[in-house]
This record gives structure tokens, sequence and C-alpha cells, in this order.
């Protein structure tokens, strides 16, 4: 299911890190009393009456910006908008209403967003008579609250609820894998889609995803049905905005939401970047099954050690994620892209596989007679028996005389152990340690 969109906005300096730090219940956003601390958005997800969304920080937005850096964080926050289901929009009730707060309710007006009002520092309710000012935005009846000490947050939330829009589950289709290509920017996912999607034995037809403007596309190769998750179209369209990097982190994460297979795509004529890492390691978290489609091959200057070079560089970038097959491709000269798809159902059939707990026990028996347990002080970790509990990531609980004792490095062992019995291919596997009742 994918989870709706709020973001808060508003000029700088009116509270809006202090009020997403407050709604998400930890110190994500720096907050410091001078304008725009927040530069790039932040994101997180939290719930209220049982309702979850994902949040955004957004910098402060000031239409007269005359240098690049203010005109950055106003994109930034505008791309924000334009993701939304819902803006907080937040003005400082001690400064009263400025012109940038006009400035700002102008721009959410022209974006057409359902709009929740929120009047910041105000920390008493003698105070509560100031908010009244702000009628005249337009946006309703503004919400006193204090981000800081927490008052009035709950009432705020009460309303950003009631405006979400209803829960929407994904189309049912058991048998199609849901595969999302994510990245940065220009790594090619659109033209790989287009080549996928272009292949002459690929039977292929539209259909509406349940993401707002985003297509998904069902395709057929060998019997085995797919659906190609919609992740590179941006809805407002230019060159600023197509070039902000940062933007693809959280169209990553949508996409993530709706698959089952996400493919990591890396330019290979660039290499490795941080912005990379960050978009596979929302995937890891979310347990997905992954994969790694190093594009533009064809323009990378090789000899017969490039590719093996570019693993191990992937491997040395991931750690966490050795386990994820890579594959070389082209889009453009359509090199191994028929790969792509066969790849993605052996990932999908790693993903939900399921052992006898009686095989399961014989290979974790067979691992602690290879390498002993850790102790600590005289102790030693004894492992009665193991079940798995889960799939999409396979989970296995591992029931032990006492849980503090399992060392990471030997959970670790035990993971790979398992790997090296039953495969699970470009998935994550899931450990719980639990002390034996």
């Amino acid at each position: 299911m994918a989870l709706p969109v709020v973001a808060i906005v508003g000029r700088p300096n009116v509270g809006k890190s202090t009020l997403f730090n407050r709604l998400i219940g930890e110190r994500i956003s720096i907050v410091e009393d001078t304008p725009g601390v927040t530069r790039d958005r932040i994101y997180g997800t939290t719930d209220w009456n049982g309702r979850s969304f994902h949040l955004i920080d957004t910098g402060g937005i000031t239409l007269d910006g005359v240098d690049e850096l203010q005109n950055l964080i106003r994109v930034q926050a505008e791309l924000a908008i334009d993701e939304a289901d819902v803006v907080i929009f937040v003005v400082d009730g001690r400064e009263g209403l400025t012109v940038a707060d006009r400035d700002v309710a102008g721009l959410l007006r022209r974006a057409g967003k359902r709009v929740v009002l929120a009047v910041n520092k105000l920390d008493h309710p003698h105070h509560f008579g100031a908010a009244y000012e702000f009628y005249e935005l337009g946006f309703g009846e503004p919400i006193p609250i204090s981000a800081e000490h927490g008052a009035g947050t709950g009432d705020l939330l009460d309303a950003v609820v009631s405006l979400l829009p209803a829960a929407e589950e994904a189309p049912q289709d058991e048998d199609a894998i849901r595969v999302a290509l994510i990245g940065r920017p220009n790594v090619g996912k659109s033209s790989l889609i287009n080549a996928l999607v272009g292949e002459e034995r690929l039977v292929v037809s539209p259909v509406a995803g349940t993401t707002r403007d985003a297509v998904d596309t069902p395709v057929e190769v060998g019997g085995q049905r797919y659906i190609l998750v919609d992740t590179a179209g941006i809805r407002r369209k230019g060159k600023v905005y197509e070039t902000i990097e940062r933007y693809s982190i959280f169209r990553a994460l949508r996409a993530i939401e709706r698959a089952d297979v996400v493919f990591v795509v890396i330019d290979g004529a660039e290499g490795i970047t941080e912005q990379d890492k960050r978009v596979a390691g929302h995937a890891l978290d979310a347990g997905r099954a992954m994969g790694f489609l190093v594009n533009k091959w064809d323009v990378v200057e090789k000899d017969d050690k490039t590719a093996h070079r570019f693993e191990e560089a992937i491997a040395s970038e991931f750690p966490f994620m050795r386990w994820a097959p890579v594959l070389f491709v082209s889009a453009r000269t359509k090199q191994r892209i028929h790969r792509i798809l066969p790849l993605a159902q052996r990932l999908a059939e790693s993903h939900c596989m399921r052992v006898s707990t009686s095989t399961l026990n014989l290979v974790i028996q067979d691992a602690v007679r290879t390498v002993s347990p850790p102790s600590d002080k005289g102790q030693r970790l004894r492992i009665y028996y193991a079940t798995q509990v889960g799939v999409k990531p396979p989970a296995f609980a591992l029931y032990v005389n006492d849980p503090s004792l399992m060392h990471f490095s030997y959970e670790r062992y035990l993971e790979n152990r398992l790997r090296e019995a039953f495969g699970f291919a470009g998935t994550p596997i899931r450990l719980s340690v639990r002390a034996r009742s």
C-alpha cells in the first residue's frame, strides 16, 4: 500500500523543522534559530489514529531570493508540494502575518493542494488570539500550535488526517512480479523501461497505477507476467527540476513500496555515487529483493577486467549487499536487456522461498559444529533450534539460551551459511534471536 504524503512548508525560521521532529518523534532535521538551515527536503514516516503517512520537511521558501542557494531551496520545496497530498503551511504567530507568508500562500493556491494552516510559537492559550489574523490567507481555520512544546499538535494531526485521501491498495495480481528501477536522475531508468517494453515478443498494455501520475506497465515474457513500476516521471518538467538529484530519493521510496523486486540503476560511465548508496539503502531497509543494473556499459572503455573491477567496487561500496547480483547493460544498444526480467523472476523466487524446519536445523547444527558460538563471562551461546517465520524477505527465528550472547559477527556467519545452503540470490535475510520460553 502506497502511503500518502504530507509536506511542511513556510517561509524561513517559522519552526518547520521543529514541527517535523515533533511529529516524527525524533530529531532528524537540524534545528537552529537561523533562516536557511534546512536546505534539502528531509523525509520520515509517522502515523496518527491508525493512518500512516510520509512527512517531508522543507527549506524556507523565499520568492524574492537572488542567490542560487535560495532558488534551489525554493525549488526543493515546490517539488515537495508537487508530491504532497496535504500541505502543512506553518506561519509564525509571534511575528504575525508577513509579506513572505502571503507569497507562500499564493504559491500554495496555484498548486491547488489541500492545506492545513498551523500558527506556530503560540505557547499558551492566552496567545491563541494571535492566530485569527491568518484567516485572511484563505485556508480555513488557523490551528494554534507550539512545535517546541507540543501544544496543539494533536488538533493539527486530526486536521491533516481528515484531508488524507482514502487508502488505496495496489491492484492484486498474485502471479505478476512487480519490478521497480530506481536510481539517480539521468542514469537511464526511462530508457531501460522503454527498451524492455520495446521488445517485439513482449505483450504490453498500460494500466493506471496506484500512485498519482504513475503508470504501471504490465509485460509478459515466457509466460511470466511482470509489472514495471514507474519511477521516472517528474510532473513539473524543466531542466532545474530534472537536475536536482535528491528528488529521486522520494520517488524511489514510493516505487519501493509498490515493488517486489528493485533494481538499482547505476551509470557505468560515472561510477558509484553517494546518491546511489542512499537510494539502495531505502530498498534494503524495506527488505525487497534487489539487484544492480550498470547502464551505459556500451560507452565505458573496457579491458578484460573492467567488469570484474566494477563488481569489486560495488561489493566495497555496498558491503551489506554482496548477495545482490550485478548485470551490465545498455539501454541504447539493448546489450543484455533480455536478461533483466528473467533475473527479476529468479530474485522474486528467492524472496519468497521457504525451507523445511528439519533441513534448516541441520544447516544450523552443521554451522555450530564448524564454528562454535560466542561466549561471554564463562557463558556460551546455545542455539536450540531455528524455524522460518516469514517470507518477502525470508525471516528466521533462532531460539537460544540468552539472546544477549549473540554477537553480530556470528549472526552474519549464520546468514552466510544459510545462503550457501539454500541460495537466497538477491534477497536480504532477516534473523531474529529469541530466548526459549
